[in-house]
């Protein structure tokens, strides 16, 4: 009932946002460009600052971490005060701003997560970062280039990154030792994944997992250097079908098989939360999680936790990782002095002491990397050492179109039917005839956004 909710308000969300797509891009003549909002209605604080408001969807520790980076800046100068919003979960939030989204009502800084990108270029809703950063000569070579290139099209930054993080493989080290293989030197590619998992099996843990989400399926297709969509993954036109299911695609369903039909793959499903536990107790001595989980893992681990790079096809050479995580958008319909807060609100946060601190605090890569210079930085990296595999695997992602990352309007229908092909897999369907059901899901999404343009 639970994954039925799921698929279904993902569902409704895109409906959603398709209808309101078709509306943004209507040739109506009656239509008009909101007026921007003037300097002289904007909300001022008893001490006379510009207030604006800044929606977000980080909860628990990540909330802590943002109001607090929001309180130092408001007391830095004497111009601004931002005020932090909780707005739910990136669905929810993005439903929200559908509603006010380019007019004066509209929040000043909306967080969405990176497969709303597509959505939010073509909403209408925004003002594209490079505005400001041309305005204001702003250097965005001080920031993480493989950040920057998944947020930007057509040599244009269209949102700042803010929470960015990428997938990671986490083992057991103590396992490794039991089982006879070396905890300094975790296995790199499918097949040296299958054959450890083969040797880490008990009648208590499985060798290898992975969630059942479409975020790892992604990231292990872009490590081969491969396309989840045509047009160069959506970012030389509007993406007209999915073409995950080739060959690269077909490999990482066959690993996963493999090791499914031999009994040394773990199914954890799609709870975050389940997989983690499943680890901490010993039930899988390997699995993929976010980088920004790294920390909270050694924190509860009962046993030494190692960091590796993902794996990767035997056949191909390593490419590297997709950001995942949410940016920062910038509202259109604003008034411009609302805008200049939110400006320089948005540098703030990209600061070496801001990103040094956001990094420790939550596990999220620094977008700065002169943070990782910082002292506090250097002192935790020494202390634990698998968060800085993490800032490395980043660095040393080619970029090209696959590392990019794919730009369509429908991730999260595709998403589900990624997962859904997961399940099918894991229950005995041909890895083809799996892949290519979803596929054929993604396609028929695509054709009904881009029928509603």
């Amino acid at each position: 009932m639970r994954k039925k909710f799921k698929f279904t308000s993902l569902f409704m969300i895109l409906l959603g946002i398709l209808a309101l797509a078709a509306c943004t891009n209507s040739d109506d003549s009656s239509s008009t460009e909101p007026v921007q909002k003037s300097d002289e209605d904007v909300e001022k604080s008893e001490e006379g600052k510009t207030v604006i408001s800044f929606w977000h969807a980080m909860s628990g520790s990540g909330q802590t971490a943002l109001d607090n980076i929001v309180a130092d800046f408001n007391a830095s100068q004497d111009d601004y005060e931002v005020k932090a919003e909780f707005q739910g979960s990136y669905e929810e939030s993005l439903t929200k701003l559908r509603s006010v989204g380019g007019t004066a009502d509209a929040p000043a800084i909306t967080q969405v997560f990176e497969v709303g990108t597509k959505y939010m270029i073509e909403s209408g809703f925004i003002e594209p970062m490079q505005k400001f950063i041309d305005e204001d000569n702003y250097d965005l070579s001080q920031l993480e280039e493989n950040i920057l290139n998944y947020y930007s099209l057509d040599g244009e930054l269209y949102s700042m990154p803010f929470n960015s993080s990428t997938p990671v493989m986490l083992y057991n080290k103590d396992a490794f030792k039991a089982a006879g293989l070396d905890p300094e030197n975790p296995p790199k590619t499918f097949q040296e994944i299958i054959d450890a998992a083969a040797k880490l099996k008990t009648d208590e843990m499985k060798g290898f997992s992975m969630l059942t989400y479409g975020w790892f399926f992604e990231q292990l297709v872009a490590t081969q250097g491969g396309l989840y969509v045509n047009e160069d993954n959506g970012r030389a036109g509007d993406a007209t079908e999915a073409v995950f299911n080739g060959e690269e695609g077909q490999r990482v369903f066959e690993f996963l098989n493999t090791m499914n039909e031999a009994g040394t793959f773990g199914n954890f499903g799609t709870n975050w939360d389940d997989i983690r536990a499943a680890f901490q107790s010993g039930k899988v001595a390997m699995y993929m999680d976010s980088s920004a989980g790294v920390r909270g893992i050694i924190d509860n681990a009962p046993f030494e936790v190692g960091a590796a790079y993902i794996p990767y096809a035997d056949e191909v050479d390593r490419k590297g990782v997709v950001i995942g995580g949410a940016s920062l958008w910038m509202s259109k319909g604003i008034a411009e002095i609302e805008q200049k807060a939110a400006w320089e609100f948005m540098k703030y946060l990209t600061t070496p002491e801001v990103q040094a601190k956001w990094h420790l605090d939550t596990g999220y890569f620094a977008i700065n990397p002169s943070a990782y210079e910082a002292d506090i930085v250097k002192e935790a990296w020494e202390e634990m050492p698998q968060l800085k595999v993490t800032v490395e695997q980043l660095q040393s992602t080619e970029p090209s179109i696959a590392t990019q990352g794919a730009l369509i309007s429908v991730f999260p229908e595709s998403r589900q039917q990624i997962v859904t092909a997961l399940e099918n897999l894991y229950q005995g369907m041909d890895p083809k005839e799996a892949l290519d059901a979803a596929a054929e899901g993604t396609n028929r999404a695509i054709e009904i956004a881009n029928r509603t343009k």
